[in-house]
């Protein structure tokens, strides 16, 4: 099995860039490999809480993901399982880890995402992925400088 890993740098704090992690307004504002919207975006929070996304590419199609949080330790690291709705229960599920460090710039944020079946699937969430991560990123671009304290 294969592993996807990004790695972005954020302009604003930790702590700032988690709450965009794991609020259903923060996921609403990231969420989706394109400029689409998110349709539903749901959160629990917590070790064993669950979430759910549901989103709509511009090209129309709609998709949902779902798992459990792992382990949520603001604001440093966030880990959670993740599957597409439409796969069998046991099927599909992968791992999500995300890292938050504090540097100059604000937050390096470093997504990994491992249990990939083969090298097209990694290929296709690392498109979808970057395209969710590079508009988190331009979220905090013009951020006021108290968010980037």
């Amino acid at each position: 099995m294969t592993s996807l890993t990004l790695v972005r740098r954020i302009a604003a704090r930790p702590a700032i860039v988690f709450d965009a992690l794991i609020t259903p307004d923060g996921i609403s504002s990231w969420w989706g490999p394109d400029a689409g919207p998110v349709l539903v975006a749901e959160t629990d929070p917590r070790v064993g809480g669950r979430y759910r996304c549901r989103f709509r590419t511009l090209g129309g199609g709609e998709y949902e993901s779902s798992g459990e949080y792992l382990e949520v330790s603001p604001p440093e690291r966030l880990a959670m399982t993740w599957k597409w709705l439409d796969e069998a229960e046991g099927a599909g599920q992968m791992m999500i880890v995300i890292e938050l460090r504090p540097v100059a710039e604000g937050t390096e944020l470093t997504f990994t995402q491992s249990g990939f079946e083969d090298e097209d699937n990694r290929l296709g969430h690392e498109k979808g992925w970057s395209g969710s991560l590079d508009k988190l990123e331009r979220r905090f671009a013009g951020a006021p400088a108290a968010a980037k304290v």
